[in-house]
């Protein structure tokens, strides 16, 4: 990543309060939705596969929050491709929010999970380049994403301040076994659905 553009971590915990302060209630139904998946996916979390940590855990949360709405919906391993500085990026995505009926047409967010962390192949690396094509595809400077470790949920921003240099922040873990944290970390992306859809509550 870094031989292809200028990219640095900031630590600033404070660039994600207007996200993760989404005015947003959790109602009866969908508290009981979070703590049987709790429950039942805690013996299992940690040993799961990539595909089965989407189909048990990754998969129903985001049914729950239902991302369909005005032509937007989540998309499951698709091609994305861009080039930065001369140098054709491609790839599946994981799980991404995007415009389109057919084919996705402008995203929004992007989910980068992978079992474990192995050096290079740390989801972290995938998301960001992920993330610059789709902020040169929209023609923007700023995208929103979140890459998954087993039960470690992290959520990045990613500003692009000029040609050839980028800053991303990293927020604190959200440990999913635990209630509060995954409470929260439904509040986060029930704000990302907030970004294109009037509010509608479970």
């Amino acid at each position: 990543m870094r031989n292809l553009v200028n990219i640095t971590e900031r630590i600033d915990d404070s660039v994600f309060e207007s996200w993760f302060n989404y005015d947003y209630q959790i109602s009866r139904t969908e508290e009981r939705f979070l703590t049987q998946l709790l429950e039942t996916n805690r013996r299992f979390l940690d040993s799961y596969t990539e595909e089965e940590l989407k189909a048990q855990f990754i998969i129903p949360l985001f049914n729950q929050i239902n991302f369909f709405s005005n032509d937007v919906r989540g998309w499951y391993e698709r091609p994305l491709s861009g080039v930065i500085n001369d140098v054709l990026l491609n790839g599946y995505t994981d799980y991404m929010i995007a415009k389109g009926i057919e084919t996705p047409e402008h995203p929004y967010f992007f989910i980068q999970e992978y079992k474990k962390e192995l050096g290079d192949r740390h989801p972290k690396n995938a998301l960001l380049a992920e993330m610059m094509v789709a902020m040169q595809l929209n023609e923007e400077n700023l995208m929103r994403g979140a890459f998954v470790i087993g039960r470690i949920w992290n959520f990045v921003i990613l500003k692009k301040l000029g040609n050839n240099q980028y800053d991303y922040f990293r927020s604190p873990d959200f440990n999913v076994l635990k209630i509060q944290e995954l409470k929260q970390l439904y509040i986060n992306l029930q704000a990302i659905k907030g970004l294109f859809s009037p509010r509608s509550q479970g």
